[in-house]
């Protein structure tokens, strides 16, 4: 079942209220009428100013006309959503009109608008002309026409928004089109200025504007009966209501009729806020017996009055608890404040508020509806303690605020944050970069995902905290310090020690301490740069991360090591590989750099902290096995953090669908092979007060076996029994090997399905192959382990349109052949190959083999020369006996690579590597030969001519470019002369 916050914090119910808008009104008056309304200027200038003051919805257009005959030609040609007429036209008068439009559109709604109530007195009474829906006063206020304007919406859609959301509704009975002409104004500037106070502590601008369709609407009666059908129709939505004491009744007037109608509200609904508006001032007493507020309409202080009600009777103000006997006993301004309030305030106070729904009532007007309504229908008498009762509002309220930030980047301010419901926030007003974008795109598809299965309410798919600095802040500290990118004569040293010598702005410094101080957990400082994790360019793991373990005892340390390691991602957009990845493809352009402070996933053991699993999956699959389907994607896990994948590491690999299908671990001597021994950790202790930067400086590289003792290895690993050579599920004596059994073969926690899912909703939603970055928290409690959800890009892949042709003469003549290649079409320009010596080559020597690669892609670039790179294991692995660790600015000018697949380096293939990603995303042809399997003409390498060498390392050139042909669909691949 979905959490209660999924359903209830779904933001896209306000998208569907006030479905109907006034757009195009129909004005038809006299030019004198016209100028006396305009006197002080533009009619619709004046009311579009006043929808941009109010932050209302898009300003309706006005079509001025002075003749009934041409109004009527109008209506008959356009649409047109009200027409407001005045009581005197050139050739007929307004109520004359109004029939005459009812009788061309019968639902078309038409308003009285007179400039002198004499003009509305002299003419026939209001029930004797239905065709007028509403007669009303002008008093040289803009004000009036906005009021009637969203008063003829608020009856449009008040049927429909209230079924849907449960929308409230306010009533106004007067008969007088005088004080109606007041009052409307009056109480429509009242409630969009109270909730726009009351939504300031809304999650961003988008929510605040949406949520405004959600206020109660107002709803006018001129008489008894008309107000009893409206009472009746919308009494579950009943938020208030405001009445005359005199109006007509049974078509008389009756001077008790608001004392009588006000007393059967009362009587049905002893709690709903009632205001009696009088002009006789003996009337105060009756209405204090109802009971009601009251209010003399001839009082000096009108406005004031009606203010105080709204704060103090419909919920608007801060709620103040009191005491049975009106006694002060605390107050609250925002729903942080209740909640906490709630869980303090004296027993009588609390029990007080409750019994008279004081507490829905204010929760109500902040338009949170589904909550207000819940609390609503509880009473008093169902707990069984005071306490029961308190636990239930507080849980009530928690999990509002919860729920409030479920899928949404909310703005932070360091007076409103808390950390216990906001997941999300952003400083500044710039971009979040491509990471941070990524992630709040899936947080909202979780949210708005209409068929989540019933296993995702069970595990809900969490997201770290998490504080996104948008790339203002990355300007402002540039600018500030007077950085400047000076080309690539400065190395990333040299780029580091300027932006760690430069001050962060106090501004920003001010923020992040006031996040830091609510942060106990070890912390990631990640990258988001603008192009970061863009379609085709996805700059998958060139900027720096910095973790921080966050567990100084000085605060001041703990904020100077987090503005370092700020600086220091500042620093690495500048940095020599984003430089040169930048070059390929697409237009270079600047970047700038957004920063993602996020909670780091996992739990501590002993003195180091990580997550039990960390993973990538891939809604494509490059290299499917029989039986599985490139489309139905592969994801690889490890023990530990994430860097273990992304860096081409040992990691287990498999898919989704065929989580039993694992090649890797077909024998006891695969898996004690392939199975993981080493992991990542952040070491929590051993920290000086200058905490050191430098690689991997604080992560420290595990083996299995010094793990056997904490949970995560335990849970997660089977056993090595050296006399039986078989490996068996569970602890038992003996080395422990990390098959992952416990998820794969016995379920204890559901990560396949929870990764299949997630995949195919981002492929789903980004309209193509996607990768993600996933974490998951055990715990010995199952029901309590957590998926979180780190990270998504898109991936290329499926763009194979032109057909390649593999003949059997291309097969017969090539000096490479593959059956498992990635790219796609005819490359036709590369004649230079740089390839590592397999007569020479160690697997001890591969860090001097990158040395020697990088020297000779800096000699390619300056000549413009894209090659062919050849050479054993993983490109780009951070573990140098699992292939070449070269970094991309090593390597920035290669053409296509091949990967070579033999005894020596067998290694599977890393399709979760960060490396791995920017090769493909580029569309670099990415060619897998394995010995035995595939071919490649050494001796034919070997007859070309050298342009240089080094002892590991040899460059090659072809007379002529040499012919490269893939085919994507099938993955095969030639390359010829």
């Amino acid at each position: 079942m979905r959490p209660s916050y999924y359903t209830e914090a779904n933001f896209q119910i306000y998208h569907e209220l006030m479905a109907k808008k006034v757009k195009e009104i129909l004005l038809v008056a006299s030019p004198y009428d016209a100028f006396v309304m305009e006197e002080e200027g533009s009619l619709a200038s004046r009311i579009i100013n006043e929808y941009r003051g109010l932050n209302l919805s898009q300003p309706p257009r006005i079509h001025r006309i002075s003749s009934a005959s041409d109004a009527l030609e109008a209506i008959e040609s356009k649409h047109f959503d009200l027409v407001i007429t005045t009581p005197r036209v050139d050739d007929m008068d307004g109520y004359a009109l109004a029939g005459a439009v009812k009788k061309l559109q019968p639902e078309l709604p038409v308003i009285l608008l007179a400039h002198d109530f004499r003009a509305i007195a002299a003419q026939p009474d209001l029930y004797d002309c239905p065709d007028i829906d509403e007669q009303f006063v002008w008093s040289f206020d803009p004000d009036l026409l906005l009021s009637i304007i969203k008063n003829v919406e608020d009856h449009l859609n008040v049927a429909y928004d209230c079924q849907r959301a449960q929308v409230r509704v306010l009533i106004l009975i007067e008969d007088s089109p005088v004080y109606k002409s007041h009052f409307l104004p009056l109480i429509y500037r009242e409630i969009v200025k109270q909730i726009q106070e009351v939504l300031a502590e809304s999650i961003n601008e988008e929510h605040r504007l949406l949520k405004m369709r959600a206020r109660p609407k107002i709803l006018v009666a001129a008489n008894y009966e008309d107000a009893l059908e409206l009472y009746e129709q919308f009494k579950p939505y009943l938020f208030g209501i405001i009445s005359d004491t005199r109006f007509p009744r049974n078509c008389q007037m009756n001077s008790h009729a608001g004392l009588d109608f006000l007393t059967m509200a009362r009587n049905e609904f002893p709690d709903l806020p009632v205001l009696l508006l009088s002009s006789e001032a003996s009337n105060e007493e009756k209405a204090l017996a109802i009971p009601a507020v009251f209010v003399d309409k001839n009082c000096l202080d009108l406005l004031d009055e009606i203010h105080d009600f709204f704060l103090n009777q419909l919920g608007f103000g801060d709620f103040v608890f009191r005491y049975p006997d009106g006694e002060i006993a605390d107050w609250a301004g925002n729903l942080q404040e209740f909640e906490q309030k709630i869980a303090t305030v004296p027993e009588e106070s609390l029990l007080y508020h409750a019994s008279r729904n004081h507490l829905s009532n204010w929760i109500m007007a902040r338009s949170e509806i589904s909550v207000a309504s819940r609390l609503r229908k509880v009473k008093v008498e169902d707990f069984s303690s005071t306490e029961e009762l308190r636990a239930y509002v507080v849980e009530a309220l928690h999990s509002l605020r919860k729920m409030r930030q479920c899928g949404v980047v909310g703005r932070f301010s360091p007076e409103d944050f808390d950390a216990g419901v906001m997941d999300f926030v952003k400083i500044g007003s710039g971009s979040m970069g491509g990471k941070a974008r990524g992630l709040a795109f899936m947080a909202n598809q979780l949210l708005i995902e209409p068929q989540l299965p019933e296993l995702l309410g069970q595990y809900p798919v969490q997201f770290p905290k998490t504080l996104v600095v948008t790339s203002d802040g990355f300007e402002s500290f540039v600018k500030r310090n007077g950085i400047k990118q000076r080309g690539e004569s400065r190395t990333d040293d040299e780029i580091a020690g300027s932006f760690l010598s430069g001050e962060v702005p106090a501004w920003l410094q001010r923020q992040l301490a006031a996040f830091l101080e609510q942060m106990d957990n070890p912390l990631s400082i990640r990258s988001s740069s603008l192009l970061e994790d863009a379609q085709y360019k996805p700059y998958a793991g060139l900027y720096d991360t910095y973790m921080l373990p966050n567990n100084h005892p000085s605060f001041q340390v703990r904020l100077k090591q987090l503005l370092q390691a700020l600086k220091l991602v500042y620093a690495s957009t500048w940095f020599a590989g984003p430089r040169a990845f930048s070059k390929r493809g697409v237009q270079a352009r600047d970047d700038a750099m957004a920063i993602i402070i996020q909670e780091l996933v996992g739990s501590r053991h002993g003195d180091y902290f990580y997550p039990a699993m960390s993973g990538v999956a891939q809604s494509h699959n490059y290299y499917p096995i029989s039986p599985m389907k490139s489309e139905e994607g592969i994801f690889h896990i490890a023990l530990g953090l994430g860097k273990t994948v992304v860096e081409g590491e040992t990691s287990l690999r498999l898919s989704p669908k065929y989580p039993a299908v694992m090649p890797q671990f077909s024998t006891v001597a695969d898996i004690l092979s392939n199975s993981q021994r080493y992991f990542y950790a952040l070491a929590m202790t051993g920290y000086s007060e200058d905490l050191v930067f430098d690689h991997n400086s604080n992560l420290v590289r595990r083996e299995i076996s010094e793990a056997e003792d904490e949970f995560p290895v335990q849970t997660l690993s089977s056993t090595y029994i050296h006399a039986e050579d078989r490996i068996r599920d569970g602890m038992h004596s003996g080395p422990k090997v990390l098959t992952f059994a416990s998820i794969l073969k016995y379920d204890l926690f559901p990560l396949t399905q929870i990764v299949s899912h997630i995949t195919e909703l981002g492929h789903r939603s980004m309209g193509g192959p996607v990768e993600i970055e996933f974490a998951v928290d055990l715990k010995s409690d199952s029901e309590e382990s957590r998926f979180y959800f780190l990270q998504i890009r898109p991936m290329v892949a499926g763009s194979e349109r032109l057909e390649v042709e593999i003949s059997k003469q291309d097969l017969k003549n090539a000096i490479c052949v593959s059956e498992q290649a990635l790219g796609h079409g005819r490359f036709e320009t590369i004649s230079d190959i740089v390839f590592v010596n397999p007569v020479s080559f160690d697997p001890g020597l591969t860090k001097e083999i990158a040395g020697d690669l990088a020297r000779m892609n800096g000699e390619l670039n300056k000549e413009k020369r894209a090659y062919l790179a050849i050479g054993p294991g993983r490109w780009g692995s951070a573990d140098p006996w699992l292939g070449i660790p070269v970094n991309w600015q090593d390597i920035s000018g290669v053409g296509a690579i091949i990967e070579l697949r033999n005894e020596s380096l067998k290694a599977e293939p890393s399709q979760g590597s960060h490396f791995f990603q920017n090769i493909t995303s580029l569309g670099i042809p990415y060619i897998t030969v394995t010995e035995g399997v595939d071919k490649l003409d050494w001796n034919w390498l070997n007859s070309l001519e050298v342009i240089s060498e080094t002892k590991l390392v040899r460059h090659v050139r072809l007379k002529k470019p040499m012919l490269i042909k893939i085919d994507g669909k099938s993955s095969r691949c030639v390359i010829s002369e």
